[in-house]
């Protein structure tokens, strides 16, 4: 029987001291901050490693555990026209803490004097308020909650603050966490001292993230295995590239020394550009793919590239829908689409549009809305292929005709909406708690909506596609 991964399995590994707090243990977070970490390890420039805190009460907190944190990051895929195929254990996460089982572990945290960054990845979703989180809750639900209580603790024993770099996929991601952390220090009545030590000795950093994890290799699971020599249950695949940008003073860039490391990332007082570009074109194309996909049977972002209505779909929809409302050179732009589309296409791992549906409301909002608006106002039209794509969200959300994975919110939303189908586009729309806005006075857009969601319902997504794509050729 092939012997679990763990460090009784492998003595030698090497272990280093907690310098970071990291919110979110999930695929991810482990592909793309630990293992930078460990690559600054690997060149002795940060000898350090990240305590996790499980953000929610059902995560991967006995399984880590279980593997003493170690796992396997898989990078498959071509960077620079040279095919990339690594297997790397990774060392760079001490412990994980679940604060719903142990709250004063938690909180001990603050006590530790070497820990001096915090990065996050609570999902799209994460960086929100919850009027039911009091000072005294425990423990809090929330992210910033959370960060609060672990501040405050920090505070209270007259300790440095920390370089606080969120990683979840919203704009201005940083300054809405603190915006929230000093939201709950007024209403916790915490005292002006803490606010003043909350703004002047922690930095929070606005950060964009960039890297494709599909997550573990199920499909290969068996035979990695055996080519491993080990049984590892938390084993992530993820794209070779890799690109990190973090706003924030050039001390981040001395404290935590990423870029000499070798790896791809940025620190610069102003990330606009590149998180437009990123978030656009990348993340966009994402979520518009992922229900017409999933309604149209497709499995990964692969068979979405591999079929041409969809791979057509997805090409046109950045090239004369996204790209074109973004505020950056055309060129440059263009020789960005062609990329991702190439990332997009790597035959070497499996991304399962079941894994980008997830929060798939949030996504959308942030992704694709912005952009929506901006065509419509500028031009006084629809962009085509993104309304199709957001009435195949609708279309999959109402009464759960694809495997919702959201926030309840959110799901009661659309399940009180969905009981009154005559009403169901205009309650569902004009709901500015899911969109930020009332969308039902966007010109055209409840009517366009409309025929599209009767045309998904008695056709299907392909003829749906197929019939814009022959008004887009």
């Amino acid at each position: 029987m092939t012997q679990q991964l763990s460090r009784t399995a492998y003595p030698d590994l090497p272990a280093y001291p907690e310098r970071m707090i990291q919110f979110g243990e999930g695929n991810f977070m482990r592909a793309f901050v630990d293992w930078q970490l460990q690559q600054m390890n690997n060149k002795g420039l940060f000898q350090g490693s990240a305590v996790l805190v499980q953000p929610l009460d059902q995560g991967l907190g006995d399984m880590l555990t279980e593997q003493d944190c170690l796992y396997t990051v898989l990078l498959n895929g071509i960077l620079d026209q040279e095919t990339v195929n690594s297997r790397e254990i990774i060392t760079s996460v001490s412990r994980i803490i679940n604060p719903y089982r142990n709250y004063e572990a938690f909180l001990a945290l603050a006590e530790a004097d070497d820990l001096e960054f915090i990065t996050s990845n609570t999902t799209e979703a994460g960086i929100a308020y919850h009027p039911d989180d009091k000072r005294d809750s425990v423990p809090h639900k929330s992210f910033p909650a959370k960060l609060t209580a672990l501040l405050l603790r920090r505070f209270e024993l007259g300790k440095k603050g920390f370089i606080i770099i969120p990683c979840e996929l919203i704009d201005r991601n940083g300054e809405k966490l603190r915006e929230i952390v000093l939201r709950y220090a007024e209403e916790w009545q915490a005292g002006e001292a803490f606010i003043t030590w909350v703004k002047e000795e922690n930095t929070f950093c606005c950060s964009l993230v960039d890297r494709i994890v599909p997550g573990y290799p199920r499909d290969k699971a068996k035979e990695l295995e055996q080519e491993l020599g080990y049984l590892d249950k938390l084993m992530v695949t993820a794209e070779p590239f890799l690109f990190w940008v973090i706003e924030g003073p050039a001390e981040v860039k001395e404290r935590l020394p990423l870029a000499q490391a070798g790896l791809n990332v940025v620190v610069t007082p102003d990330m606009t550009p590149y998180r437009e570009r990123k978030v656009h074109l990348l993340n966009g194309p994402h979520t518009a793919m992922v229900s017409l996909g999933l309604l149209a049977g497709l499995v990964t972002v692969e068979d979405v590239m591999n079929d041409p209505a969809f791979s057509k779909f997805v090409d046109v929809q950045m090239k004369q829908e996204l790209l074109p409302m973004l505020d950056l050179p055309e060129q440059e732009l263009l020789q960005y689409a062609e990329a991702v589309q190439e990332r997009f296409k790597n035959p070497f791992i499996r991304h399962e549009l079941t894994s980008i549906y997830l929060n798939s409301i949030s996504k959308f909002k942030t992704r694709l809305l912005p952009v929506l608006i901006r065509y419509q106002r500028e031009r006084s039209q629809l962009p085509r292929l993104t309304v199709l794509a957001f009435a195949a969200l609708l279309f999959g959300y109402q009464g759960g005709r694809l495997p919702r994975q959201d926030g309840p919110e959110v799901l009661a939303a659309f399940d009180q909406a969905a009981a009154k189908p005559e009403s169901f586009l205009n309650d569902i729309l004009s709901d500015a708690s899911l969109w930020g806005e009332d969308l039902t006075g966007i010109p055209g857009l409840v009517e366009q909506l409309r025929a599209d969601l009767e045309q998904l319902d008695t056709a299907g997504s392909r003829s749906a596609l197929q019939q814009v794509l022959g008004g887009e050729s």
